[in-house]
């Protein structure tokens, strides 16, 4: 057990005043889905409520979708959780409106801020720091590559190592070749996107050709038409108007890839879908015909951009009394004292430099092409606004692929919209 874990486990002996006096405190844990972290985290619960016996958590659960809409409408009652944890683009409108409670950091096992800083990869911290303070701990850091399935590949008479594709051209003639339909109905896909996440997985497109969401001051919405006007053309083709090769109204291709039931052969995803498939179908995880390839840039990119990565942290709410808040962080620290295990079980990253350099995550399967690209990758937008925005761009990219909406009328539309969201903030 490394330091920072004793001294975690020294602070939460420690028996507060409220204990003393039989006080219970309860606290609210809503988190997103994941079997593997239900796992050791009812485990934590446990361990953490013996050392405790005055505290009682309960850990609800909902999809990664729904959890946002939970936890706005309970806000907007003032009825929001003790923690939760969302992903920073859904996240940061909570700092900004000061809904959120800055770090403790005693609480939380650190002497001070910089010693909380110090102890992660810089600039991983940056999302949750506004005015000065730090609202919250990371659960994980996640960026997203592209996993294949080789039998697919070997069925459509590729070879996996050397076929996977490099570019989005190469993409969609790879794609073409793995794609089976009856009629026009797909039934298997050679790839998909993750259509619900557009900041995270196509901004990054836009940006390989030039353009971007907004401007450099913030002030401007949409900056280089011809960036944004290929990426939608290119999206038009990819969708069932044009050469039919997915869509967002086709189940999400992430979610069959573990099935391995010759459905998908490749989708973006994070390290996390290894530990996964790993749960969900342990023979095709130990048959190893699954591989991670780095995110693809377009033959003609000005600038190289893999998928921008994320976060998902540990936020306290403001409103709840301060003993809640006090064990809230002891808590959060409890469960971010394992790392390793959340690596081993779950497959994802705590970016602590701790973890980082230690060999069980120099060890696991491909997180050197997870890592690379990682230290490629800037940070997903994230504001205020944001998930409004991500809105914007859904409507953009689902009306040329579904609707035969102009690629020219679309981003049109787009930038009308964006910049309406940006002047309410001027």
């Amino acid at each position: 057990m490394n330091r920072r874990s004793l001294f975690v486990m020294f602070l939460c002996l420690i028996i507060p005043i409220s204990l003393l006096v039989g006080k219970t405190i309860e606290l609210q844990f809503w988190t997103h889905e994941d079997p593997n972290r239900t796992l050791i985290e009812n485990r934590y619960i446990e361990e953490f409520q013996k050392m405790y016996p005055n505290v009682v958590i309960k850990r609800v659960t909902q999809s990664s979708t729904k959890i946002q809409e939970l936890v706005l409408t309970a806000f907007a009652a003032n009825q929001g959780p003790d923690i939760f944890n969302m992903s920073i683009e859904d996240e940061y409108a909570y700092i900004v409106n000061q809904r959120v409670a800055p770090v403790n950091y005693e609480a939380a096992g650190y002497e001070n801020k910089e010693a909380l800083i110090n102890a992660y990869l810089p600039g991983t911290l940056d999302p949750v720091v506004f005015e000065g303070e730090i609202y919250g701990l990371p659960l994980e850091i996640t960026n997203w590559c592209i996993l294949l399935n080789k039998k697919v590949f070997r069925d459509a008479g590729l070879d996996p190592e050397k076929d996977y594709p490099k570019t989005w051209e190469e993409m969609v003639e790879v794609s073409e070749k793995l794609t089976i339909r009856e009629g026009q109905i797909i039934t298997r896909r050679g790839f998909d996107f993750r259509y619900p996440y557009y900041l995270v997985a196509f901004m990054p497109m836009v940006e390989q050709l030039g353009g971007k969401l907004i401007s450099d001051d913030g002030k401007t919405a949409i900056v280089n038409d011809e960036a944004w006007l290929k990426f939608l053309d290119f999206m038009a083709a990819w969708g069932p108007n044009g050469l039919n090769l997915g869509s967002p109204t086709y189940k999400n291709a992430r979610s069959l890839f573990n099935m391995d039931n010759n459905d998908i052969g490749m989708c973006t995803t994070g390290l996390y879908q290894l530990a996964r498939i790993k749960a969900d179908n342990p023979a095709f995880y130990d048959s190893r015909e699954w591989m991670v390839v780095p995110f693809p840039q377009f033959e003609n990119a000005v600038n190289y951009v893999p998928a921008h990565y994320y976060g998902h942290y540990y936020m306290v709410n403001a409103q709840k009394p301060k003993e809640n808040q006090e064990m809230a962080w002891k808590f959060i620290a409890f469960m971010l004292s394992h790392p390793e295990e959340y690596l081993e079980k779950v497959a994802i990253i705590q970016p602590t430099k701790e973890l980082l350099e230690s060999d069980t995550f120099k060890n696991y399967p491909y997180s050197d092409v997870f890592i690379s690209d990682l230290e490629k990758s800037t940070v997903v937008y994230f504001s205020e606004y944001s998930a409004k925005i991500q809105s914007l761009i859904k409507e953009a990219v689902e009306s040329v692929m579904l609707s035969n909406v102009s690629s020219r009328d679309a981003l049109n539309t787009l930038r009308r919209k964006v910049q309406e969201v940006l002047d309410e903030q001027y």
